[in-house]
Formats: C-alpha cells, sequence, structure tokens
C-alpha cells in the first residue's frame, strides 16, 4: 500500500474495512452470496446521512442512466452503487486506498454492478483516470484528507466535460483548534493541510474556474449525525465487540467522539457544496 494510503489508518474508519463482512456475518449472509445495494446501506457508508447525501448530490448533478460519473475518494462503494442501481449511471469509483479499492469491487460484483462501476485505485491528484472527461464528479467528506487543495481542485476541474458539474461534501473551520484538537485533526481525521474557513473554499473553487458556486450549510443536521451515530455505537457495544473484537469497537467509538467534540466546540462546520465547469 502506498505510504499516503498507509498513513490514513490512523483514522480508525479507515481501519480494518473488512469489518463489513461481520455485520453481513452477524444477518446470516454468507461471505459469497448474491447482494443488493440496499442490503449493504447500513454498513458501506462512511458519509453523512447516507442514501440522503447520495440522492442530494444525484439531484445536484443532474444525473441519468446517460451520465458518466467520477466518485473521487469512493471508499467500499456505497455511494456508487446507490447511483448505479438506482438511476443506472455509469460510475468511476476512484480510490485511493488499495484494501478499499478491492472490497468495493467485491461487493459490485456480489451485487451484480460489475458493468456499471468501474473501480479504479489511483489518486486525483495524478488527474482523471486515463486522462478522460466526466459529465459529473462528487466527492463525499474526501477533500479533508487532501492538503493541496489548488491541485486537487485544478484536477477536478480538468476532469469535467465543459457544463459538467461537481458535487463536494467537506468540512469547514469555524474557529481555530486548540493543540489537543489540531492534533486530533491531524492523526485521528488525517486532514492533509488547513481547513479552509466556507469564504475561503468559496474563493479556492472560483481560482480552480468553476462557477455556479452554491454552499448549503450542513453544519447542524452533521452534527446531530454525528452525535445520534455514538449514542447507538456505543448503545450496542457489546454487540460490536462480539462483531468485530474490542480493537475495532474502541478505535471507532474514539473516532466517534472525537467527531462529536470537534463540532460542538465549534470547530467544524459542514458544507455541501454544487457548482459547475463552465
Amino acid at each position: 500500500m502506498p505510504d499516503t494510503a498507509q498513513s490514513m489508518k490512523s483514522m480508525k474508519l479507515y481501519d480494518q474495512v473488512e469489518r463489513i463482512h461481520n455485520e453481513l456475518r452477524a444477518l446470516g449472509i454468507a461471505d459469497d452470496a448474491p447482494l443488493t445495494a440496499a442490503d449493504l446501506e447500513p454498513f458501506d457508508s462512511y458519509h453523512y446521512l447516507g442514501a440522503e447525501a447520495v440522492e442530494s448530490a444525484a439531484t445536484a448533478l443532474r444525473l441519468t442512466r446517460d451520465s458518466r460519473l467520477l466518485d473521487v475518494g469512493s471508499g467500499i462503494g456505497g455511494s456508487a452503487r446507490h447511483l448505479a442501481a438506482k438511476i443506472g449511471c455509469h460510475v468511476t469509483a476512484l480510490e485511493l486506498q488499495t484494501d478499499l479499492d478491492a472490497l468495493s469491487a467485491e461487493l459490485n460484483a456480489r451485487c451484480g454492478l460489475a458493468g456499471r462501476i468501474e473501480t479504479v485505485c489511483g489518486d486525483i491528484l495524478d488527474g482523471p483516470p486515463d486522462g478522460r472527461a466526466f459529465d459529473a464528479l462528487m466527492s463525499l467528506l474526501v477533500f479533508i484528507h487532501i492538503g493541496d487543495r489548488q491541485r486537487l481542485l485544478a484536477q477536478c476541474h480538468a476532469a469535467l466535460k465543459p457544463g459538467g458539474r461537481i458535487y463536494i461534501e467537506d468540512f469547514h473551520l469555524l474557529r481555530a483548534p486548540d493543540a489537543d484538537q489540531q492534533c486530533d485533526l491531524s492523526v485521528k481525521v488525517r486532514c492533509g493541510g488547513p481547513i479552509p474557513a466556507a469564504a475561503t473554499y468559496k474563493a479556492q473553487m472560483a481560482e480552480a474556474g468553476f462557477a455556479d458556486i452554491v454552499f448549503e450549510d450542513m453544519t447542524g443536521r452533521w452534527s446531530d449525525f454525528c452525535r445520534e451515530r455514538l449514542r447507538a455505537f456505543r448503545a450496542n457495544h457489546a454487540g460490536n465487540v462480539e462483531k468485530h473484537g474490542q480493537a475495532v469497537t474502541d478505535g471507532l467509538e474514539d473516532f466517534f467522539r472525537v467527531i462529536v467534540g470537534l463540532f460542538e466546540d465549534g470547530v467544524l462546520g459542514g458544507l455541501r457544496i454544487s457548482a459547475r465547469r463552465p
């Protein structure tokens, strides 16, 4: 695994990703059994608000069956499967981490969606896969990990056809973190660099060449989501230990706790961003 991808494993959400098999086994689903995208939706999204967020992206991007979508930081493929199954669009799922990419391909095949989803293990900073241009680009809670924001946005712009649309869900900075919070952001959340304030973020998007930039503040809803996620995870502590073991359970709970604290202490806010390449 490349060094950059390996360093992501200090963020426990991305460690031991094969735990989704434990969730399926607990439901009596064998490792080689056929699946549907709906079967996986309770477990395969690392962003907030699950299918609602993906539906918001689909609307903003005006996706149709003929659309070709690039999903940047596609994880284990939950968003790609939802869109391929529901809309029928073709998704290129670009993921840096080799274990997530391999698991995504496995789950896509089990869902019968390998023909609609192309998995590519790679880095958006190296440019769009094979230099192709897409109708739309989506990225959900990934850009925070990428430090070179100028190059990132330039490559996203290059990945779109003229008139193509981009949809991003990401964090923005509400106030400067203290030393302990900065350590959590750097190590446990794996921030790739400074988190921009909303006004800075919008200016960066415009400088990269995007137009019709719309920001929607998601801070309150995301904070509520993260608080409920932590409460539910703690309430099922014994069950989680039985499925995943003590170390994985403790690591996830600590990660969920850190995120709740960053929201509640007024450090992080959330944004939905949509824009267009002219």
